[in-house]
């Protein structure tokens, strides 16, 4: 047998089992939390449609995806904007920080409305806004309560 990075195992050796190349179990969860606060916003926001069980699974793994690069995008702002030394260089930071923070939200609504049509509707800017704030504080509430 040959292991995850080629070289050849010893005979009888356990193989350890591969991890997904992305991220671990915490996603997993990360994507049921989300399906749930996505369903609740479904049953209880008016402009938040979508037309079955699946399409909110699917619409929770694409938000997940989404908010992960929005969330590596944002963090490396801010880690600019703290190495900066100039007052130019932290105002340029702050404002691609800003453009990103609400940019990311069109970006969502135009990447649901790309992949699903008219099946999924996550309403306009300000539904979308308070439905990934939702998302974020019920995904940091429920790593927080698993972690403990």
């Amino acid at each position: 047998m040959t292991r995850a990075d080629g070289t050849a195992s010893p005979p009888g050796a356990e193989v350890p089992v591969r991890r997904w190349p992305l991220g671990g179990p915490e996603d997993v969860v990360d994507v049921f939390v989300y399906v749930v606060i996505l369903n609740l916003a479904v049953e209880y926001v008016p402009s938040v449609i979508s037309e079955g069980f699946t399409l909110s699974l699917l619409t929770a793994v694409l938000l997940k995806l989404a908010l992960e690069l929005v969330l590596i995008l944002k963090q490396r702002i801010v880690s600019g904007m703290r190495a900066a030394t100039t007052r130019p260089g932290k105002v340029i930071a702050a404002v691609t920080l800003w453009v990103v923070a609400a940019g990311s939200k069109f970006v969502v609504l135009e990447l649901v409305d790309l992949v699903f049509g008219d099946a999924v509707s996550l309403g306009g800017f300000v539904s979308v806004t308070l439905l990934i704030v939702a998302l974020l504080a019920a995904r940091a509430a429920v790593r927080r309560l698993l972690s403990a």
